[in-house]
């Protein structure tokens, strides 16, 4: 253990997104930064999260793809259905570790390239304010800091009240399984579960999805909780609704009996994957600190991520908030921006409203501002004008099977404000990412009338909803 004490200008503890950008950015204006983290770079977006489920996403989709060729009267001579899909799982995520290994690579190449110094291990907090950080070779580092930000992340939350719960992975370990379940059982209404669904449904796996409520993405506007929950049952998910597990039987042939509080068993499962929730990471001496938590176990923190202890700053997941990659990458440059820049940003922070996110579902999912739940509850009914639009997109138009398109636009006051945006479809992500700015900027329905279309799009209906 290194008895001199070390000290830096600004410590970051946890090397995600959030934090790589907030070390960064601080480190372009000359402090002295050092990042502490205990597994890999890039953290949960890079490892075990955004980048590798999006690869399966694309895996999944083409998946998909590939066998809508003989509509199109491609490749008519080979059986390009999902009967003869074959998936090579374990290759597969070879190729896909490897990659998430290079991009392991270009984050630490990064942060030395703009001087920010790394210490690999577990950081903990003393009672004397220290940062002492024991490392995989068993040695230990202490540092001081003048600002000390903590972007540690989340980790999946697991039912640890359920009988049997020990023989399901969670979400992370989804990403670490070398062979492809033959069937699944994925409890939990929320992205990540369907999310995952999706992907092995469109794989070839017998997905099972359990889930509390009627619909899946409870949060997100009715649109599209309903649209969503419909094709996953029109497209061969076993939708298990208004279900909760009940226990978790591992048999002698190592696969699993999933019971259900509806009474239903689902039986010979090769695994159960827990996504139901995720919490903060922390355990880490915030006591000895004084750093306070919300009724969540979430750090509090107020509009410029201050904590409740002077000079101790928190972003990202571990202090709720919206849990996107994208936002916490923006909270920690503001951040730093306001510690470490020139005067203009002596009050940077960044605006929590109106951030798109999507989910990549099967079809995808765009979604911005208030559903109209919400806007209702804001506004009232009678200051609103909602504009629906549901069709079928061009590309399906060659198609037996078809996948909906449906996009909602909520609209405020005489002006009609845009306050909501709900789009699922095919490129909803990159579709949102561009309105995302237009309703950003303030933008009002006649702003959207006065685009001219983009012809043959599925987006040019948001600019000619009537």
């Amino acid at each position: 253990m290194s008895s001199a004490v070390k000290h830096y200008e600004f410590i970051v503890i946890g090397g995600g997104s959030g934090g790589v950008g907030s070390a960064r950015r601080a480190s372009q204006y000359g402090a002295k930064t050092l990042l502490i983290e205990g597994k890999k770079l890039g953290g949960t977006c890079v490892n075990v999260g955004c980048i590798p489920k999006k690869l399966m996403w694309y895996a999944s989709n083409l998946a998909k793809s590939i066998t809508d060729a003989h509509d199109y009267k491609l490749f008519e001579n080979l059986p390009l259905n999902k009967e003869n899909l074959t998936f090579n799982w374990r290759e597969f995520v070879d190729k896909r570790d490897s990659y998430l290994r290079v991009l392991n690579g270009i984050y630490e190449e990064n942060l030395k390239k703009f001087g920010v110094d790394i210490d690999f291990g577990w950081a903990t907090f003393d009672k004397q304010g220290h940062v002492e950080v024991s490392k995989h070779d068993g040695t230990k580092n202490i540092y001081s800091g003048d600002h000390i930000l903590i972007a540690t992340g989340g980790k999946p939350i697991i039912p640890n009240q359920i009988p049997g719960y020990e023989f399901g992975i969670d979400s992370d370990g989804f990403f670490s399984l070398k062979t492809q379940p033959k069937k699944t059982v994925v409890v939990g209404a929320g992205y990540i579960g369907i999310e995952l669904a999706g992907v092995l449904n469109g794989l070839g796996t017998e997905a099972h999805l359990v889930i509390r409520g009627k619909t899946v993405l409870r949060k997100f506007d009715i649109l599209i909780q309903e649209t969503i929950t419909d094709h996953y049952v029109a497209t061969g998910i076993n939708v298990h609704k208004e279900a909760k597990v009940q226990k978790v039987e591992k048999r002698t042939d190592g696969k699993l009996n999933v019971t259900l509080t509806t009474s239903e068993t689902i039986e010979g499962a090769d695994c159960i994957i827990w996504t139901i929730g995720r919490k903060s990471y922390l355990d880490f001496g915030l006591e000895n600190i004084g750093v306070k938590l919300n009724d969540k176990g979430q750090i509090l923190t107020d509009e410029y991520q201050n904590t409740s202890v002077p000079n101790v700053y928190s972003l990202g997941d571990v202090s709720g908030r919206i849990e996107l990659t994208p936002v916490a990458i923006a909270a920690g440059r503001k951040l730093s921006n306001r510690l470490f820049g020139p005067e203009k940003f002596a009050k940077d922070k960044l605006d929590y409203t109106n951030i798109p996110s999507v989910v990549f579902s099967h079809p995808e999912v765009g979604t911005i501002g208030l559903s109209e739940a919400k806007a209702i509850e804001q506004f009232g009914q009678e200051n609103l004008k909602i504009y629906n639009t549901s069709f079928s997109a061009l590309y399906y138009s060659m198609l037996q099977e078809k996948t909906p398109t449906k996009y909602k636009l909520i609209c405020a006051g005489p002006t009609e404000k845009v306050v909501g945006l709900h789009i699922v479809g095919d490129c909803s992500s990159e579709i949102m990412q561009g309105f995302g700015v237009a309703i950003k900027m303030g933008a009002v329905k006649a702003d959207f009338d006065n685009c001219v279309a983009i012809h043959p799009t599925s987006a040019e209906e948001l600019v000619t909803l009537k």
